[in-house]
Order: C-alpha cells, then sequence, then structure tokens
C-alpha cells in the first residue's frame, strides 16, 4: 500500500476499478469519509475546500468565483488564425500556458485557426503576449507541422520541471483527424519548439488530455469516454503510467472509469433556446494540476446537448454552453466538488468574446504572491466567411482569484471558530495564513491531540492578524513552533468579521510553502514555492 504525503493511504488496487458509471448519484470521495487518524501538513498551504482538514467548525464555508476580465489578451489577427474567415480561432483547446524560468518568459501555447496550427505567443508578464516567429514553418509562430491531410483537434502541453531528462522537459499530446481514421500522438521536446518523433498512444476519444500527477510522480491520461446511458452523455476515463512516452501506449483494459456528472450539477438551459433543458448536463472535459497541498481540478460542463443536437449548432454561431467549475482532490483520483455554482461562467451574450464553450487551459492557472490567473479559451461564434459558426471567434482571455482564494471560512459580526483534526509537521518553525480581516481578527491556539492548550500558545499568547494578507505570519510569546515537530496536535483558529482561506507551517520567515505552484509564474524558481 502507498501512503501519500499528506497520510492518506492508497488501497492495494490502485486505480480504484469499483465506480459506477452509469449513475447519476455523486461519485465517493473515501477519504472523507475514512480520513487518516492524522493528517500530515509538511506539503504545501493547507486549502478549505472540502472537510478533509476539519474536525469541528462554527464558520459559514463560502466558495468564491474567479472574476474574468471584459477583453481578450489574444485575439484571432494572422492569416492562420483567421482561416480564411471560416471559424477564426487564436485560444488553447486545451494546449498549454506555463512560465518558464529558464528563459524567464511566460509561454501561452495555443489553437491557431480551427483544426489547424499550434502557436505560441510570448509575454514578459503573463498580461501581454506577442506571437513568437519560430523556424518550423518560417513567417509563422507554428511550432510544429502536422502530417498532410491531417487536422488538428485537442491538444495539451506541459512545461515538466521536475524531469530527470532535459531533452523531456516540455511534453505534447495531439489528437488528429485524419482522412482513414482519427489518431492521437505525444512527443517531447527540450525547448517547447522543437520536437521528437511522435509516439500513437492508446484509443482515445477527442478531448482527451493529460497532466501530472507530481504527488505521486505519475502521467495521467484524463480519456474522452463516452457513458452507456439512455442519452448521449460523455465522462471521463483515468490511465496513469511513470514514463510519459513509454506508457503512452495504453491498452484498453488499462484505463479506468473516473468522473462523469451527476444529479447535483445544475441545469442551466432554458426553454424555447437552441439547448435542450432536459438533458443532464455532461463533463465535457477535467484539466487537472498540483496546487500547493492539493491536485485543482477543471470540471468543464456543457449544457442541453445531445447527439442530435451537435449537428445542429454547426451553423447557428451559438457556442456550446460550457462553463468551469472547480473539483479537489487529496490522492489523485477522487474529487470533491462541494461548490457546483460556475466557477467560470460564460455571458451567453451574442458579441461577448466568452459567450460560450469555455475551454481551461493545460497547466490551468499562472500564480504570484496574491493572485491566480487563469488563461481560458472563450468562443464569441463569429466567423465572417459564414455569418456565423459554432466554433467561431475564439479568443483568449484572463479570470483572476486570491491567492488561495478558491474557499474561505468566514465570520461575521460575532467570534466564531473551528478545531482541525489531529494534524502533524516534521519541520517548519512558523504559522502562517491567508486572510482577510480588515474589519476584525484572526487568531489561533495550538492543542495537543486530546484538545488541552500547549502553553505559549494559546490564544492569548497569539498576536491576531488584523489586516488583509495572503501570506501574514501568527506571531506566538511560546516562540516558534520548531519544538512541536514530529508531535500530534491540534490548530483552533477563532474569527471576527474575517475571512481565512489557508494555514501552513514554514521553514522561514519569508513563508515559503514548499507547496505547488500549477503552471508557475515569475516570483518562483520552479514547480514549487521553495
Amino acid at each position: 500500500m502507498e501512503k501519500l504525503y499528506n497520510g492518506i493511504v492508497l488501497p492495494e488496487e490502485w486505480p480504484p476499478r469499483q465506480l459506477d458509471e452509469q449513475g447519476l448519484g455523486e461519485l465517493p470521495v473515501p477519504y472523507l469519509r475514512i480520513p487518516p487518524q492524522v493528517v500530515e501538513i509538511d506539503l504545501g498551504r493547507q486549502l478549505f475546500v472540502d472537510d478533509f482538514l476539519i474536525e469541528d467548525s462554527w464558520l459559514e464555508k463560502r466558495y468564491h468565483p474567479a472574476r474574468l476580465d471584459p477583453e481578450p489578451i489574444l485575439f484571432p489577427e494572422t492569416p492562420m488564425e483567421m482561416n480564411r474567415g471560416v471559424a477564426p480561432v487564436a485560444a488553447p483547446f486545451t494546449d498549454g500556458c506555463w512560465y518558464d524560468p529558464i528563459d524567464g518568459v511566460y509561454r501561452l501555447y495555443y489553437h491557431a485557426g480551427w483544426f489547424d496550427g499550434t502557436a505560441l505567443a510570448v509575454s514578459m508578464d503573463g498580461k501581454h503576449f506577442v506571437r513568437k516567429r519560430l523556424d518550423n514553418q518560417i513567417g509563422t509562430n507554428r511550432i510544429f507541422q502536422p502530417e498532410p491531410g491531417w487536422q488538428r483537434d485537442g491538444s495539451c502541453v506541459w512545461l515538466d520541471q521536475e524531469t530527470d531528462h532535459p531533452d523531456e522537459r516540455y511534453k505534447m499530446f495531439h489528437y488528429f483527424r485524419t482522412p482513414q481514421e482519427d489518431v492521437a500522438q505525444v512527443a517531447v521536446s527540450a525547448d517547447g519548439l522543437h520536437w521528437s518523433k511522435p509516439v500513437t498512444t492508446g484509443v482515445c476519444g477527442d478531448n482527451t488530455s493529460f497532466f501530472y500527477n507530481s504527488f505521486r510522480r505519475k502521467w495521467v491520461f484524463s480519456i474522452r469516454t463516452g457513458l452507456p446511458t439512455p442519452w448521449y452523455s460523455r465522462g471521463r476515463s483515468y490511465y496513469e503510467c511513470d514514463r510519459f512516452l513509454e506508457g503512452a501506449s495504453w491498452a484498453q483494459e488499462q484505463i479506468v472509469f473516473w468522473q462523469r456528472c451527476d444529479q447535483r450539477d445544475l441545469r442551466e438551459c432554458e426553454p424555447g433556446t437552441i439547448y435542450n433543458p432536459h438533458l443532464p448536463p455532461q463533463l465535457y472535459h477535467l484539466n487537472c494540476v498540483a496546487y500547493e497541498s492539493v491536485l485543482l481540478g477543471m470540471f468543464a460542463i456543457v449544457k442541453g446537448l445531445d447527439q442530435s443536437h451537435n449537428a445542429s449548432f454547426e451553423n447557428s454561431g451559438v457556442p456550446k454552453r460550457i462553463d468551469l467549475y472547480t473539483g479537489f482532490s487529496r490522492d489523485g483520483f477522487h474529487f470533491s466538488r462541494d461548490s457546483r455554482k460556475p466557477f467560470i461562467r460564460c455571458s451567453d451574450q451574442a458579441g461577448d468574446w466568452a459567450r460560450g464553450y469555455l475551454h481551461a487551459c493545460g497547466g490551468l492557472c499562472l500564480v504570484s504572491p496574491d493572485e491566480l490567473c487563469f488563461p481560458i479559451a472563450g468562443f464569441s461564434g463569429a466567423s465572417p466567411a459564414e455569418g456565423g459558426h459554432v466554433y467561431g471567434g475564439a479568443a483568449t482571455g484572463l479570470a483572476r482569484l486570491r491567492r488561495d482564494g478558491f474557499a474561505s471560512l468566514h465570520a461575521n459580526g460575532t467570534v466564531q471558530g473551528m478545531l482541525s483534526r489531529r494534524l502533524r509537521f516534521m519541520a517548519g518553525r512558523f504559522l502562517f495564513i491567508n486572510a482577510s480581516a480588515l474589519s476584525g481578527f484572526v487568531r489561533a491556539q495550538l492543542e495537543d491531540e486530546n484538545g488541552c492548550p500547549l502553553p505559549g500558545f494559546t490564544f492569548d499568547d497569539c498576536t491576531p492578524m488584523i489586516t488583509d494578507s495572503t501570506k501574514a505570519q501568527l506571531h506566538f510569546r511560546g516562540g516558534e513552533l520548531s519544538t512541536l515537530c514530529g508531535k500530534i496536535i491540534r490548530i483552533r483558529f477563532e474569527l471576527l468579521s474575517a475571512d481565512l482561506y489557508s494555514f501552513w507551517i514554514s521553514g522561514d520567515e519569508t513563508g515559503k510553502s514548499g507547496g505547488y505552484v500549477a503552471a508557475g509564474g515569475s516570483a518562483y524558481p520552479g514547480a514549487r514555492d521553495i
């Protein structure tokens, strides 16, 4: 059996195969039903996105959406992107957006022209991108040339900063539509520009992608799967391997059912529109990345669509209705999805760049000390040569969220608190929190495993936080926490008119968490905050 960084022990059969893929009930999350006796908190910021850390709480759990910028950062302009006016596209169809610390630039890999190229734009600040001229196809920013007659569909590009093989720092997946049969391929690259000979994957559907589970050092393919339901339905299957190229040619019996929509997912389609309001929502895509101490999942959910309706959308000029929702995993397979409100919602308004068909990016989010930035694709339906197309007018925009801001524990005008489960850290000296307390305070008390306050670390010994900060140290009269290393403790927080987003134990006064930083950012030297 494998014990994870947070104390969860995986069963001998992994990945599990016991899920029911035909129902609409919520999928189980075993580690929430039976949490470990002691939660290990050495790795990363500890987020309150579920109840994994919480024994008792008298605080309100609040989930927060990202804020979508009103204007895109990249829109179709070049001949390749304009595609002769037929369904212009300059946006990720997963693809990827990463900060590469080696050259100090942000790289946006994106779909250029519907079913055409994979291109690269770069930025020094993660906000203003310019197209990088390359030698793959002179005069363009295309990163590779597909086989003659092949059309690219979904793609994913990943920056692997933890590889032991420098010539494999970049990984790429492409799904191609060919005159014979559809083909999916993977390749690797040292510079993200020039690619190895491709390897054909196992059987999969379009919109398949992959990610790296940094916590277990596994490559995982998120495989589009049709579900055996009375209606046309989409779900995801799961396959993991140790080596990207060598493991990509999976056999059908090696993949297992993974995720789908359930009865709690919203049905937001109004009667009388092109959408069918009577159809259950479907899981169109699932992309993931390691963020701090959790695996962040972005669930793309399509509303009111079945196989017969798919064709009717083609020349409607109305993009498919897809919103993006968050999910969180602590074992890399099961996801808690407590909030079913869209994290990033399409506008559904004619003329808007993000009218519909939202797509997340490989790597999901860029990280700065105070903010998470999510590059996404939005489709307007604009197609000048046709008057409108379901896959037309795709641009790249940004959605923003406070650092760790997915969920918070909230207290109103009275003092309220929470008590953690039994916790343990093996190294570290300082307790940090991410909280907003401009009109109140946040303070903490450290207790032994039986709930008895520890001398020097009581509420009276703690200097309350009375500001708004994504990284604030809580000071105790008892001094540093190093005397508690290896011991089982509990943390009790008290809040007044405040929101608490996360806490962590750091080894130095700068507050580095040691956690993963998703697609990175200029403040971080690699894949982790170290």
